[in-house]
């Protein structure tokens, strides 16, 4: 299996713990995580070719994992 990039342990590199806390303890967080962890994974099975979609459905989707990605930033960022 190939490695997905734009993971939010990648992304956020010193707020795993912090992100692992908060998806056990806080429901909307727990629901920002996993859409984010969807729609990233759809962005990358589309970008190497596994599921092939429309250049508009991948930038949409690109475009929700980046709102996604502020606003799990947003949380983060007040810890």
């Amino acid at each position: 299996m190939s490695h997905t990039p734009h993971e939010l342990a990648e992304e956020f590199p010193d707020k795993v713990e912090a992100m692992h806390e908060l998806k056990t303890s806080d429901a909307h967080f727990s629901k920002l995580a996993d859409d984010y962890h969807e729609v990233n994974r759809a962005v990358h099975r589309s970008e190497t070719n596994v599921e092939p979609m429309a250049d508009a459905v991948e930038v949409e989707l690109r475009r929700k994992r980046g709102q996604l990605k502020d606003q799990i930033w947003g949380i983060l960022s007040k810890l």
